[in-house]
């Protein structure tokens, strides 16, 4: 909605972002339902373009996907969603602001960031490695600790922050401080402020290229991200009907220079940074030309980090829209009961918890919520996008001067760019004895596992690869736990010392399976050995396999039993140990 109304005086009885007590604002109004729909769109959106894209992750890097190697769109695509990070990492964050709301301390997020149970890579794995470390944020993403600070992490999980912040840049910018800070910094920062921007404002605007304009204003002008953004609006004017010019042009200066990727996970072809990815994410929303599959399928065929990008590019787009205008393929078979992975929402909880969020943003930034006609309205205060930089740009990319309101609001409250190779000094601040006590080290929660579940097994030789634990559901199974070999070669070993009976028969009940992500199907070895003894050696690959043991010749003794993750090519050597049990007949 754009109507916009004047404000009369009012006193702010709470304590806000930015508002001043007795204040005249502007004010955007939406009400809570339409707000809602259009939240809802953003989350199907994400879903949409995350399980669109997953098996072309990474798959083409520095090369545009092929038209014929680009997945078919089929809505039962749409359950593939619950075990992808590029939406439950962020819900994590969701879950510290509901457990402590908006105003939860930096230093709280990092501790729930790091007892959180998922596998991670390249930002997010260096930044919640130092906060198990005790390196206290915002040094948990400072380049000194975590030379993945430019990488896309916080990028791919700064929806939320926008799906909560209706038409206010400020909660965003301030979102993305606080746990953004916990893996990024620099462009790796400033990469989810955009992201989030574009989702505000696209509660109450339509036109992409308005929507950019507006992010902007959420990341210092100065910064490389902010000068690619500019330049992916420039090559869309030069040639707004050739997607494929404006590709080549961001890989010559994003990919093949090397100024463009110092502090990210430099690897040949393989770009991670977030500016590229960033770039991509934009070139789908513009030539898209506000087509949902288009968008979702250029942000696709751009490549590299090829699941995520169309995930921010639909979710921006979708929220646009609202749920109630999507056609129903793109929801019509989503599983509204089952959770996702890692965390406590299913998705009309997910929705729920992002309008209980929103409402505290809105209050907090100044606004009210209102009645009218008996349906909450959101009285949102304009937080000033018309600094000098966005006036320039509006001027010179959109062909027309910005009307500056004769209220205007507060300006935004942007950091000083500080660019990754740059960076201030750290802070060296460490969490104090009794935060560490809050954490939990990975070794500690995964034998806690294996000893309440498994009772009487000792696990030894596990590694950090894929971070094992407890996972909650795998597969459709409960209770799972993971493991992993520590090295190429060497197994991870579960071992326990049985008491076989005499004179019945028993049997060793294994139920367990290998990893099985976006289609691709992983394998390792099961070995299981009875006083040195081999008696099983099968290949586990993709989903669960129920698995029986003769252990009879060892009735009436004492059996030291070994069961062994061995690895045999080092891919994705993960273990999932559902059942392990000793049956008797």
């Amino acid at each position: 909605m754009k109507r916009t109304v004047l404000a009369i005086l009012f006193f702010v009885s709470s304590i806000p972002l930015l508002a001043q007590e007795y204040r005249e604002y502007e004010y955007r109004e939406i009400p809570v339902t339409v707000y809602r729909d259009k939240m809802k769109a953003g989350w199907i959106g994400q879903i949409a373009g995350v399980c669109w894209g997953a098996p072309t992750e990474f798959k083409f890097n520095g090369v545009i996907i092929p038209e014929d190697k680009m997945p078919k769109w089929n809505p039962e695509m749409i359950n593939n969603a619950f075990d992808q990070d590029d939406l439950y990492v962020e819900m994590t964050f969701l879950r510290s602001l509901e457990q402590y709301g908006l105003n939860v301390s930096q230093h709280q997020a990092g501790i729930d960031f790091a007892n959180s149970s998922y596998q991670l890579w390249h930002a997010n794995d260096a930044g919640r490695k130092n906060l198990r470390c005790g390196i206290a944020p915002p040094d948990s993403g400072h380049p000194a600790f975590n030379i993945h600070a430019d990488d896309i992490d916080y990028q791919i999980e700064s929806d939320f922050s926008g799906l909560i912040a209706p038409g206010l840049p400020q909660v965003v910018i301030e979102l993305g401080e606080k746990f953004g800070g916990l893996m990024n910094y620099g462009d790796g920062l400033y990469a989810g402020q955009f992201v989030g921007g574009m989702y505000a404002e696209a509660f109450f605007e339509s036109d992409i290229h308005r929507i950019i304009h507006v992010a902007l204003d959420c990341i210092p002008h100065n910064s490389q991200y902010a000068e690619m953004v500019r330049d992916v609006y420039g090559w869309y004017r030069e040639n707004p009907n050739d997607w494929t010019t404006c590709w080549q042009k961001i890989d010559e200066k994003y990919q093949k220079n090397k100024d463009y990727r110092r502090l990210s996970c430099n690897s040949g072809n393989l770009n991670i940074d977030a500016k590229i990815n960033g770039a991509y994410i934009l070139a789908g929303l513009l030539y898209g030309k506000g087509d949902l599959d288009q968008t979702i399928i250029l942000s696709t065929r751009c490549g590299q980090d090829s699941d995520c990008n169309p995930s921010n590019a639909g979710g921006i787009l979708f929220t646009t829209l609202g749920f109630s205008k999507l056609p129903s393929r793109f929801s019509e078979k989503l599983d509204e009961t089952k959770k996702f992975s890692y965390t406590a929402y299913d998705f009309p909880a997910l929705i729920d918890v992002c309008e209980k969020l929103a409402r505290q943003a809105v209050v907090q930034s100044g606004g009210r919520i209102v009645k009218k006609n008996g349906d909450d309205i959101f009285l949102i205060p304009v937080q000033k996008t018309y600094s000098t930089q966005s006036t320039k740009i509006r001027r010179n990319l959109f062909g027309r001067k910005t009307t500056v309101p004769a209220k205007t609001p507060p300006k935004l409250q942007l950091k000083p760019y500080k660019p990754s190779w740059q960076p201030d000094p750290p802070q060296n601040i460490r969490f104090t004895d009794a935060e560490m006590q809050l954490i939990k080290t990975r070794d500690y929660e995964l034998m806690e596992a294996v000893e309440k579940f498994f009772p009487g097994w000792k696990l030894t030789d596990c590694g950090p690869d894929m971070d094992p634990g407890f996972r909650a559901e795998y597969h459709g199974k409960e209770k799972v736990v993971m493991t992993h070999p520590k090295a190429r070669g060497e197994a991870c070993v579960l071992t326990n010392n049985v008491a076989i009976p005499k004179g019945k028969k028993t049997t060793l009940k294994l139920v367990v399976a290998a990893h099985d992500a976006a289609n691709t199907k992983f394998d390792w070895e099961l070995i299981v050995k009875a006083d040195g003894k081999e008696l099983l050696k099968q290949q586990i690959i993709g989903g669960w396999k129920d698995i029986t043991v003769d252990l009879s010749e060892y009735a009436g003794k004492t059996v030291k039993l070994e069961l062994l993750n061995q690895p045999n090519d080092w891919s994705y050597e993960a273990g999932y140990w559902h059942e392990i049990s000793i049956q008797t007949e």
